[in-house]
């Protein structure tokens, strides 16, 4: 699989292409940048073709280039059906601050358990409230795409509305800390000392969990 991070200017919000080397087909994960920069390193890495727009919950930062996005390429907007609701009614202040515009609906809704699939490839919807009543992980042997859930040394906030502390420690490690050890861990922002972690490095040395 291709994995593509890239870490948006403003808010060391993190982006990612993932792609099927075999057919160029893929998907772009909380596009919160310029779409002519993101689509620009897909055609670079040999992604030609954009099926989805997937974002791992409905905050601005991580929303604000869906309508760019896409009006360039045509794909769906995917989300946990938990964050439907909250992504076609954005804080307008929020908007303003992290300079995003109003995402279009989402038209795939999705629930713990589900397939994305792109190409030859694929990865599975973890459910991971907490930081978000709909927030998700995506999974594929070998990686988890983590979202706002878990960081490298830490964790989401939980004081925004819909946040909760305890259910986010239950999301971690009766769902993220039960994937084996050696998966990658690849966060929403580019908040700790390396830009990628493992589960198992995480389970040793994240003081929040």
């Amino acid at each position: 699989m291709i994995i593509e991070q890239m870490e948006m200017p403003g808010f060391q919000i993190f982006c990612y292409i993932l792609g099927c080397a075999q057919t160029g087909e893929g998907i772009v994960v909380d596009p919160g940048g310029s779409s002519a920069v993101i689509l620009k390193r897909a055609k670079d890495r040999g992604v030609k073709t954009i099926k989805y727009i997937v974002n791992t919950h409905s905050h601005v930062d991580h929303i604000g280039g869906n309508r760019e996005m896409q009006d360039a390429t045509g794909a769906p907007i995917a989300i946990h059906e938990a964050e439907a609701q909250a992504l076609a009614n954005p804080n307008p202040l929020m908007l303003r601050m992290f300079g995003g515009k109003p995402s279009p609906r989402a038209s795939v809704l999705l629930k713990d358990g589900d397939k994305i699939s792109f190409g030859k490839e694929s990865v599975e919807v973890i459910h991971t409230p907490g930081h978000s009543p709909g927030g998700i992980c995506l999974y594929s042997p070998g990686h988890v795409l983590t979202g706002d859930t878990l960081f490298v040394g830490g964790v989401g906030r939980t004081d925004l509305p819909g946040g909760s502390s305890e259910i986010l420690q239950s999301s971690i490690r009766n769902r993220l800390f039960r994937l084996p050890d050696e998966t990658i861990v690849l966060p929403g922002h580019n908040y700790g000392y390396t830009p990628t972690s493992s589960i198992g490095r995480e389970k040793r040395e994240n003081i929040f969990i």
